[in-house]
C-alpha cells in the first residue's frame, strides 16, 4: 500500500466513522455475534468490506433473511461505504466450517 492510500483510508474512515472495529462492535452488540471477522478489501480506501459473522440470531433464517438482518443493523454504516459482503453463520454452522 502506498502512503497516499493509507492516508486516504484514514481520512475516509475518519469522515464516515466506519472502520472494521466499529462495524464489529455494532454487530457484536446488536446481533449478539460470538465471532466477527471484517476484512477491508478496498486496497486501503476503507470503502469495501467483507465480513464473517457468527450469531445465534441466524438460526432458522434463510441466507436472505440473515443478510437483511445484518444490513438492517448496519443501515447507516452501509450507506457510508461502497461495498459490503456479509457471510453469516450460526454457531453450529461455524463450528462445522472451522472443523472442515
Amino acid at each position: 500500500m502506498s502512503a497516499r492510500t493509507d492516508v486516504e483510508a484514514q481520512e475516509t474512515q475518519a469522515s464516515t466513522g466506519v472502520t472494521p472495529d466499529t462495524l464489529g462492535a455494532t454487530l457484536k452488540e446488536k446481533l449478539e455475534a460470538s465471532h466477527v471477522d471484517i476484512q477491508d478489501l478496498s486496497g486501503g480506501c476503507g470503502q469495501m468490506f467483507e465480513a464473517v459473522i457468527v450469531s445465534p440470531q441466524f438460526t432458522k433464517k434463510t441466507t436472505l433473511a440473515r443478510h437483511r438482518l445484518v444490513n438492517g443493523t448496519l443501515k447507516e454504516e452501509i450507506a457510508a461505504i461502497h461495498a459490503w459482503t456479509p457471510k453469516c453463520y450460526t454457531p453450529e454452522e461455524w463450528e462445522k466450517k472451522k472443523a472442515g
